[in-house]
C-alpha cells in the first residue's frame, strides 16, 4: 500500500515548511506532497531607527523593538505568516516606496531565497527513499519553477506523468479558473479545459489515476469561499460571511467524464473536506498557514482495483 501525505497552500510560512520535512517520520508515508501556492504574499521592512532600536508597521501601526529578543519575536511572527522581512533604513525605505520596480525586484529576491531555504531543508532532512512532490499554484511566479526542477530530491509534477507506485499514476495542473485577484496562473474555463485535456492525454487509463489539480471542482463542499461585492469586500449574511462555490467547472466536467480515482486540491483555504463525484474522491486539506499550522490529508491508495481510497484529515 502506498501512503501519501498531501498538503497545500503553505504561502511561505516557515513553520509549515519546516514541518513538511518531518512528516514522513510521523505518518509513515512513502510520498510527501506540498502542492500549490508555495510562496508568500508580502514584504515587511524592519527599519533601524538607531543602534539597538527598530520598528516595523505591517498592519499600518508602528511597532518598536528595543531588544534583540523583541526583534526576533517580530521576525518569527512574520515568518509564520509567510511574510518576507528585510532590514533597511528610513532613507532606503523612502526610496523603495517611490520605486515600485525596486519593490518587485526585492520581493522576487526574498521569495526565491525562501524557496531555496526550503529546498535545502528537503535535501538535508528527507531520506532518499521518500518521494517528495512539489508543485506550484496560481499565486506562484514561474520564477520558482526552475528551482523545483533543479533539485535532485524533488519530483517535479508539472506537464508530466508521475508514477506514484507501480499501479497509480498522477497528472497535475497548477492553473485555476479566473479569480478577482489576477494571479499569475489563472485563466478562463475554456482555456483551463484545454490544459486539463492535454494532461489527460498523457495517460491511457483513468481507473487508478490521481489528479493533482490545484483548483477544486465546482459545486462541492470543498470549493466554498466568501462571496465578494464589487469592492472585493466580503458580503455578510445574517452575521456570517455568505459562502458561494468558486471552484472549476472544467475540472468537475472532466471528473464526471473520466472518473479518476482521486482528486487532490487546495486553493480554497476555508473549505476543508472531501467529497465524491461519482467514484472520484476529491479532497481539500484547506490551509491555516498564518497560524503556522500544517493541514493535510493522509491518503492510502488501494492495493487492488475496486478497493476504496482511505483519506484522513490531519493537522500538525
Amino acid at each position: 500500500m502506498t501512503r501519501i501525505f498531501f498538503s497545500c497552500d503553505a504561502h511561505g510560512s516557515v513553520p509549515v515548511l519546516r514541518k513538511m520535512v518531518k512528516v514522513h517520520e510521523a505518518y509513515n508515508c512513502e510520498v510527501v506532497m506540498m502542492c500549490g501556492d508555495l510562496t508568500g504574499k508580502a514584504v515587511v521592512p524592519i527599519v533601524e531607527e538607531k543602534p539597538g532600536v527598530w520598528w516595523s508597521a505591517p498592519w499600518g501601526r508602528k511597532e518598536k523593538y528595543k531588544s534583540e529578543k523583541d526583534l526576533q519575536r517580530a521576525k518569527d511572527i512574520y515568518e509564520k505568516r509567510g511574510f518576507y522581512w528585510f532590514f533597511t533604513t528610513e532613507p532606503e525605505l523612502e526610496e523603495l516606496q517611490s520605486t515600485p520596480d525596486k519593490v518587485q525586484a526585492l520581493f522576487q529576491k526574498l521569495m526565491l531565497e525562501r524557496m531555496e531555504y526550503w529546498i535545502n531543508l528537503i535535501e538535508e532532512k528527507v531520506p532518499n527513499d521518500i518521494m517528495v512532490v512539489v508543485s506550484p499554484g496560481n499565486d506562484d511566479s514561474e520564477d520558482i519553477d526552475e528551482l523545483i526542477k533543479g533539485s535532485s530530491r524533488i519530483t517535479q509534477s508539472i506537464e508530466r506523468v508521475v508514477d506514484l507506485d507501480d499501479r497509480h499514476q498522477m497528472i497535475s495542473c497548477e492553473w485555476v479558473n479566473s479569480t478577482p485577484w489576477d494571479t499569475p496562473r489563472e485563466c478562463p474555463e475554456d482555456e483551463l479545459m484545454e490544459k486539463l485535456e492535454k494532461e489527460y492525454g498523457r495517460i491511457d487509463s483513468y481507473e487508478n489515476l490521481v489528479c493533482n489539480f490545484h483548483a477544486p471542482p465546482y459545486g462541492t463542499m470543498i470549493d466554498l469561499a466568501p462571496k465578494l461585492d464589487d469592492k472585493q469586500q466580503v458580503k455578510i449574511r445574517y452575521g456570517s460571511p455568505e459562502m458561494v462555490p468558486v471552484g472549476s467547472k472544467s475540472i468537475r466536467d472532466t471528473f464526471e467524464r473520466y472518473q479518476p480515482l482521486l482528486g487532490l486540491h487546495g486553493h480554497i483555504h476555508e473549505s476543508v473536506g472531501m467529497e465524491r463525484i461519482g467514484r472520484t474522491l476529491c479532497v481539500n486539506p484547506g490551509s491555516a498557514y498564518t497560524q503556522g499550522m500544517l493541514n493535510a490529508f493522509v491518503i492510502d491508495l488501494p492495493e487492488k482495483s475496486g478497493d476504496e481510497v482511505v483519506a484522513v484529515s490531519v493537522t500538525a
